[in-house]
């Protein structure tokens, strides 16, 4: 699920086409032709990236603290920073005070914020009240609240309580691709989180099916009770990759999925 700026506002694709069977298996054509010259490439990036990686010098990999802006901030990494153990109402909290903190920080919640979760209300009052800092808590619930009515929720599939009508299971899921911080200090930082996700509703005769969708959402954070917390959020669009080619799975294959693979704490 998408979400177009901090009102909660959410992006739905409707199906294409005479409305049939959106889960038919149909494959995306225009790259068929040029998957060979694709692979080659892979496998050269592969291979120079692996002689890269075996002559690197040793020491310490992490990136220093720096304050203020950072215009060309450094690439997402794994940087030996642990992913945090402590977690509250199911989103993880006890972040670090420090630049890989608020990464990891910006990172979890953008999945609490693009979840599924956050249509139901009883929910996203306890996500809010975890994500956001204090004194920005009532507002954002209340132009959650706004954006997400019984008849919105009714459009895409969801009952009143954010629950998916019989023999539909819905999908939101947002996994983060990367994290670049723009700003930081010991109180305040700015952090872009590059992502792709998936939302809609698994059913046979679901006029809203699972796509996919790549975006950008920038989070303002506060470092507020001994963690860091969103004191204000946007999003943009892209960058997406050139669409492939793979084979649509059916409504079965997306809600299996979907109960079956759980999701991650992210960290530096």
């Amino acid at each position: 699920m998408s979400l177009g700026d901090d009102t909660g506002q959410t992006r739905i694709r409707l199906p294409e086409g005479d409305g049939g069977d959106p889960y038919g298996g149909a494959r995306r054509a225009g790259r068929s032709s040029s998957r060979s010259l694709v692979t080659v490439v892979a496998v050269v990036v592969l291979l120079i990236a692996a002689i890269a990686f075996a002559n690197r010098g040793g020491g310490d990999s992490a990136p220093k603290e720096t304050t203020g802006d950072s215009s060309k901030a450094s690439a997402t990494a794994p940087s030996g920073q642990k992913p945090v153990t402590t977690k509250s109402t199911g989103i993880p909290s006890g972040f670090a005070h420090n630049r890989q903190g608020a990464e990891s920080a910006a990172a979890n919640y953008a999945v609490a914020l693009g979840s599924a979760d956050i249509l139901k209300p009883e929910r996203r009052t306890e996500i809010a009240r975890q994500v956001f800092v204090a004194d920005r808590q009532a507002s954002l619930e209340n132009r959650f609240d706004k954006a997400y009515t019984k008849e919105f929720l009714s459009s895409i599939g969801l009952d009143e309580n954010g629950n998916a009508v019989a023999g539909g299971t819905y999908v939101s899921r947002t996994m983060p691709i990367g994290t670049k911080v723009t700003t930081y200090s010991d109180t305040a930082a700015t952090v872009e989180v590059w992502c792709s996700g998936v939302f809609g509703t698994a059913g046979e005769k679901s006029t809203n099916p699972v796509t996919s969708d790549w975006f950008t959402m920038t989070l303002q954070l506060r470092w507020a009770d001994d963690d860091w917390k969103v004191d204000g959020f946007s999003q943009k669009d892209g960058p997406a990759p050139v669409p492939g080619d793979d084979k649509a799975s059916t409504a079965d294959e997306m809600a299996k999925a979907v109960q079956e693979y759980g999701g991650f704490t992210y960290a530096r």
